[in-house]
């Protein structure tokens, strides 16, 4: 699929950060900018377009580019953390607006909603996002402003329709945000399916290394919505340094081979979980029994992702036990990174957690699949 400002495919766009060089030294790799000012022309104005890194930073740039390029929109940027790019979606509302978002979502945005958000104004509905029926009750038209999406929801990997959601939402006269971070702009592009802003947690699959943190957002135009957006971003200085703007443009290079390894180690494992006797149950859009797999069919090309769940069948003392037992999957928080991470999302997520207590959230690397396999399989308890 070619995208419509540079013409090159996906992989290609990627591999070659769309083949900018230094102009300066004809370096193949672009140089970080670390400048936090500017200088000003003889009439005041600046002549580079650069006036402050709090709110700029010519090394952005080519990443942003980058990102526009592949999802498709009219304008990247970069954040500081996926937090940071997810809240400016938020805080470019007004007090007394409602929103609606998922009830199986990222745990830290749903806390800041309901602890945050909602103290400083905003009336914040979590619903059943796979319920269409449920997405056309809960919206009002006039005072709905913005409908949040997390598709594929973590840690349940529930799956939204962004197209159908969409058309409702805008209907009622909201916007649709898209936390697409799971399903990377390779396997989904929310703005083609109608929603207007996506966002990213670079730290994770964009990225890819587990040494950056960062976030985007990208809107599909430059209306009053994302131009507040941006305001947000600029005296909230809610930026990344430089040299991690850098880091992340390295690692998106390589996006497209650990995406395309990630989604066929998770579909390879998806399978011969489902029929081994300690599982209970397999979380996984790409599996036929998955709730939300013709959906997924609809609106994920390529592969259905790096990450999955699985319910282990002896309960929440079992799925513990398995967790501390593996010795290639690695026991901590994240995903998308290349190294496989285990974890048990109840003990992290705390009192509250819709999570179920029995449940182990699976990010899948780049490893050997046959050995992901056979590590988790010694580390299951004995029948």
């Amino acid at each position: 699929m070619a995208h419509k400002k540079y013409g090159y495919s996906p992989k290609t766009a990627l591999a070659q950060a769309l083949g900018k060089i230094d102009q300066e030294t004809q370096g193949v790799v672009l140089p970080i900018h670390v400048a936090t000012t500017y200088i000003r022309g003889k009439d005041n104005s600046y002549p580079s377009g650069n006036i402050y890194s709090r709110a700029d930073n010519p090394t952005y740039k080519p990443v942003e580019a980058l990102l526009c390029e592949l999802e498709q929109g009219h304008e990247a940027l970069l954040f500081g953390s996926g937090m940071a790019a997810a809240t400016a979606v938020f805080l470019a509302l007004s007090p007394g607006d409602h929103v609606l978002a998922p009830k199986v979502m990222y745990w830290s945005l749903r806390n800041w909603l309901l602890n945050f958000a909602t103290s400083w104004g905003l009336k914040i509905e979590l619903i059943d996002m796979t319920d269409i029926d449920a997405v056309k009750r809960h919206l009002q038209p006039g005072r709905t402003k913005l409908v949040w999406l997390e598709t594929p929801g973590n840690p349940l990997w529930t799956i939204s329709d962004i197209a159908a959601i969409s058309t409702l939402a805008h209907e009622a006269g909201a916007q649709v945000a898209v936390d697409s971070t799971c399903a990377t702009p390779l396997l989904t592009q929310p703005l083609a399916l109608g929603a207007d802003v996506v966002m990213h947690s670079c730290t994770k699959y964009l990225n890819g290394h587990s040494d950056v943190i960062a976030g985007a957002l990208i809107g599909a135009r430059d209306d009053a919505y994302w131009q507040r957006i941006r305001t947000v971003r600029a005296q909230g200085g809610a930026v990344p340094g430089p040299h991690d703007a850098a880091q992340l443009l390295r690692g998106m290079r390589t996006l497209h081979l650990r995406v395309r390894e990630s989604c066929n180690t998770a579909m390879f494992l998806a399978r011969q979980l489902e029929q081994h006797p300690a599982i209970a149950e397999v979380l996984y859009p790409g599996l036929k029994s998955f709730s939300g797999h013709e959906i997924a069919c609809q609106q994920m090309q390529g592969g259905f992702g790096g990450m999955l769940s699985v319910r282990v069948a002896g309960g929440e003392a079992a799925a513990i036990h398995v967790a501390a037992h593996t010795r290639l999957w690695k026991r901590a928080t994240s995903l998308g990174g290349v190294e496989s991470l285990i974890e048990h999302r109840a003990s992290v997520e705390g009192p509250g957690s819709p999570c179920p207590a029995d449940l182990l959230r699976l990010s899948v690397g780049i490893e050997d699949q046959d050995e992901l396999l056979a590590d988790l399989l010694q580390a299951m308890p004995e029948q």
